[in-house]
């Protein structure tokens, strides 16, 4: 691998970083970016190092691959940054003014009105409805009298996670429409890939391919969060006594933001408005659901991969649980569980790319500045896959993890980013799936089917699904 300019190099020495010539404004580097992100930007760093320049039409791009990049652009030099707009456009259509494509004050005031829902303690409130969830689900998936069956594994988690985060978010158990909805985020999901390669979105009434797809999912979508929401505020009309106090979306009613002030002058501060309140259960519904499922779509198929590995989690699994369900308290005892966890996490980041910023200050990155007005990308695949921070990285090693383990270089691991974007449900996302792999392993020995020995081919769709799909056979223990 190339390494960039020494430290020691006088930075006028050093205008921009070596990378790849752009001929015809780019568009050739634009259409390889497009066909196949994570390999392109790993080569890119295989020819160039971990800070590489290019050009395409007026962008001035920066692939920073480095962990201590990441943290000069994501920890250090934040305030020299905002999202990329052409990122925050595409999500903003789906997500609105959410917390995911918000900047500046409106962000800081949306993350301090919701950030009291996902502290760790709130959050463990919610272990009992996950645990509910995945009993049930788990239960279900080989049928009764059966003592195996080969399962879908991608339905299975995401019918599961998206009961929890309805459970949590709107204290409601999953419906029909459900499945419907899981459909719709996966189709939005390949529409966004698609439309963010793009100059600018055309409008969806347009006989597009993807657009008739693309307007049946925001309807989908955007019907159930709003059915739930009309639901909630017309109960609270009718019969107060009635309507949920431990749920995300009461913590997002009753939450008033101090630091504002109250427009009415009372001192009470404001709250989220109805428009607000739409745009953050879309983020929450979406990104409560979507990541986990993925994480554990990969990781189930790792385990099944490694049957020793998986024999290890599971005696743990047993040893301290002896049969109960797991607890919040337990976490720290599964070490081993979250250890592989966070390495299929690693091998198989829910979000791998698209972590793009614009610089609206100059900044500097090692010897590098970088001009006020370009394009920065991050890119955590690359960074997991890195054999300087994880030695054999495409081997699926769960030491790396445990807490014995040497500690990481900060910045090298970035399943939830890192810096004051960091993702608000962590804690969350990291208890769901550790309390339902623990009841995973309680009930089902995993295995590949006879015929599926190569594993499926990732695809980069914002979140990073397995191809085609994913089967496992679940045996009963």
């Amino acid at each position: 691998m190339n390494t960039n300019t020494p430290l020691t190099t006088p930075l006028a020495a050093v205008p921009r970083p070596p990378g790849p010539p752009s001929p015809w404004w780019g568009l050739p580097l634009l259409r390889a970016l497009s066909r196949d992100y994570l390999g392109f930007v790993q080569r890119l760093q295989h020819a160039h190092g971990d800070i590489t320049f290019m050009r395409i039409g007026p962008e001035c791009a920066y692939d920073v691959l480095s962990p201590d990049g990441v943290r000069a652009v994501l920890v250090e030099q934040a305030d020299h940054f905002i999202r990329w707009e052409r990122g925050i456009e595409v999500f903003a259509q789906v997500f609105g003014q959410g917390l995911l494509t918000t900047e500046g004050e409106q962000w800081k005031r949306q993350h301090r009105l919701l950030r009291p829902g996902f502290a760790p303690r709130r959050v463990a409130g919610y272990a009992a409805l996950m645990v509910d969830a995945a009993r049930q689900a788990l239960d279900d998936a080989v049928p009764p009298g059966q003592a195996s069956a080969r399962v879908e594994v991608d339905a299975l988690m995401t019918r599961l996670t998206m009961d929890v985060i309805l459970r949590t978010l709107f204290g409601s158990r999953a419906r029909d429409e459900a499945r419907e909805a899981g459909e719709a985020v996966q189709v939005l999901g390949r529409q966004a890939m698609r439309e963010m390669f793009l100059p600018l979105t055309l409008p969806d009434w347009l006989p597009l391919p993807g657009k008739a797809g693309k307007r049946r999912a925001l309807r989908t979508l955007r019907g159930l969060v709003d059915r739930h929401i009309d639901a909630r505020l017309n109960a609270a009309v009718a019969d107060p006594a009635t309507v949920p106090t431990d749920d995300l979306l009461a913590m997002m009613l009753a939450a008033r933001d101090d630091e504002a002030g109250a427009p009415d002058g009372t001192g009470a501060g404001s709250g989220l408005s109805r428009a607000e309140l739409h745009d953050q259960s879309m983020v929450i519904f979406q990104a409560g659901h979507e990541t986990s499922a993925t994480a554990l779509l990969w990781w189930s198929r790792l385990m099944a991969e490694h049957p020793e590995i998986a024999r290890r989690a599971r005696d743990e699994v047993d040893q301290v649980l002896a049969g109960r369900d797991p607890t919040p308290a337990d976490l720290p005892r599964l070490d081993w569980l979250g250890a592989t966890l966070k390495e299929a996490m690693r091998l198989y980041p829910p979000v791998p790319a698209l972590m793009s910023r614009r610089a609206v200050k100059e900044a500097q990155v090692g010897p590098w500045r970088i001009p006020a007005g370009s394009l920065v990308r991050l890119t955590p695949w690359v960074l997991h896959h890195d054999p300087r921070w994880f030695p054999e990285p495409e081997v699926f090693r769960p030491e790396r993890f445990t807490a014995d383990a040497p500690p990481l270089p900060r910045g090298a691991w970035l399943p939830f980013g890192t810096g004051p974007r960091v993702c608000i449900g962590q804690h969350f996302a990291m208890l769901e799936m550790t309390l339902i792999a623990a009841m995973l392993l309680q009930r089902y020995t995993l295995a590949v089917p006879p015929g599926d020995d190569t594993r499926p081919a990732a695809e980069l769709n914002v979140t990073l699904r397995p191809k085609g799909g994913l089967r496992l056979a679940f045996t009963r223990r």
